[in-house]
């Protein structure tokens, strides 16, 4: 499995008395993102910091390659073939999203505007509810055969939701250390203003598969 920009790259291998394991590929054009996925435990993953279109894999290296979030930020034209070259016969791409809705939840509209006002630049806010569109250029070799849509509530406590603000592209991917430290500070502030000690934040989620047409 391997992730681009937020995707993925299975290849499963077998073992005795056939248990599965993975061989995970994960990629993103942030360094700051891939050094922060890197410290995850437990998990054999190879980490690439690289624009999806510039990875290069052999011809049907994997099973399943998901993209989340990032999916439609990608080159198309260019990264399509490439990822239909690197799939094995029936191999699946899924297109998965899921995020907050800062317009419909005061919460999460407020964490939003606080990060805003340490990062201007982040294109990460404002998310509205999409479908999951996928670009012309893979109905060449892709036949999409399942799509989901739908909206829920996602429990959170003060700390929790401080943390997943925390860990967002335009938080502690892209500050620094001591931008990071009054960002928290002030945040954990404002919750305490405007939030209980536990509350639901209001997500959308989406998901698509497409089959590589081999």
């Amino acid at each position: 499995m391997t992730k681009l920009g937020n995707m993925i790259f299975y290849s499963p291998a077998a073992g005795r008395r056939c248990t599965i394991s993975f061989i995970k590929t994960a990629a993103d054009i942030s360094e700051n993102q891939i050094a922060q996925a890197a410290l995850s435990e437990g998990m054999k993953i190879e980490y690439y910091a690289v624009p999806a279109e510039k990875l290069a894999f052999p011809d049907e290296s994997f099973d399943v390659i998901t993209a989340c979030q990032r999916f439609w930020h990608f080159d198309h034209a260019q990264i399509m073939p490439k990822l239909f070259r690197v799939l094995k016969s029936n191999g699946s791409l899924l297109v998965l999203c899921m995020a907050w809705l800062p317009f419909e939840d005061e919460i999460a509209g407020a964490s939003e505007r606080l990060v805003l006002k340490y990062n201007p630049s982040w294109s990460g806010a404002g998310e509205p509810i999409p479908p999951i569109e996928i670009p012309a250029c893979h109905t060449e070799k892709f036949d999409l055969v399942y799509h989901d849509e739908y909206s829920l509530q996602v429990p959170f406590t003060r700390g929790s939701w401080n943390g997943r603000m925390k860990a967002r592209r335009g938080t502690g991917a892209s500050l620094t250390s001591a931008e990071i430290l009054a960002w928290e500070q002030e945040h954990k502030k404002l919750l305490e203003q405007i939030a209980p000690m536990e509350f639901n934040i209001r997500h959308y989620a989406a998901a698509a598969e497409l089959k590589a047409r081999k």
